[in-house]
């Protein structure tokens, strides 16, 4: 199995660290030649505008939004917004999943927190995956197809916690960053997602 991550900027040194770890090839990508033979693709947490603008200047927009209509894609914090079809301003998007997201929703650098999220998709979900937020977006809301995989811990039980998982087929959006800690449940799953093909 392949897995590619994009490498135009961000935390994608720390993905292929732990597709390493699992034994998968995770090659840099980023030129659209590159994409062939790939099985999957990650985008890592970033800058969302940053990675637009670059992935429009080495002309993988078009490549990428046909390469994810038939592979797995998942998207890390900025990869997330740009796999959106809504991120509430003016910048390059995939527009592949039906997700509006709200960009910095839980504010500046400084802001970035640990939680910990019950995910029932996860290999042994009674154990809490430790999700960092560090700039994080936010899933505002989901179309049709969309499921709801995880949200923050509310402390009223009749409140339903913000969305920051969502799967749309073969594609996984996080607000947080997984690649950060030291647990691969969320790449394993991921990794079951591509061979479900």
């Amino acid at each position: 199995m392949r897995i590619g991550v994009l490498a135009l900027q961000g935390a994608f040194r720390e993905h292929r660290a732990i597709f390493h770890e699992l034994g998968i090839d995770a090659p840099e990508i980023r030129l659209p030649a590159q994409l062939e033979g790939l099985d999957g693709l990650v985008i890592p947490g970033g800058e969302s505008t940053t990675i637009g603008k670059l992935a429009t200047a080495f002309e993988l927009i078009e490549p990428l939004r046909v390469f994810g209509k038939s592979h797995a894609i998942w998207g890390t914090c900025a990869g997330a917004i740009f796999l959106s079809k809504d991120a509430h301003r003016e910048q390059p998007l995939l527009g592949l999943m039906r997700i509006k997201v709200n960009r910095n929703a839980f504010g500046r650098q400084v802001d970035s927190f640990e939680t910990y999220l019950t995910v029932q998709e996860l290999e042994d979900p009674e154990r809490p995956f430790p999700a960092l937020f560090i700039r994080a977006p936010l899933i505002e809301s989901v179309g049709k197809g969309v499921q709801v995989i995880a949200r923050l811990p509310q402390e009223d039980p009749d409140q339903e916690g913000v969305i920051v998982g969502a799967r749309q087929g073969k594609l996984l959006a996080t607000s947080f960053h997984p690649e950060l800690t030291d647990d691969p449940r969320f790449h394993q799953y991921f990794l079951t997602m591509v061979e479900e093909g």
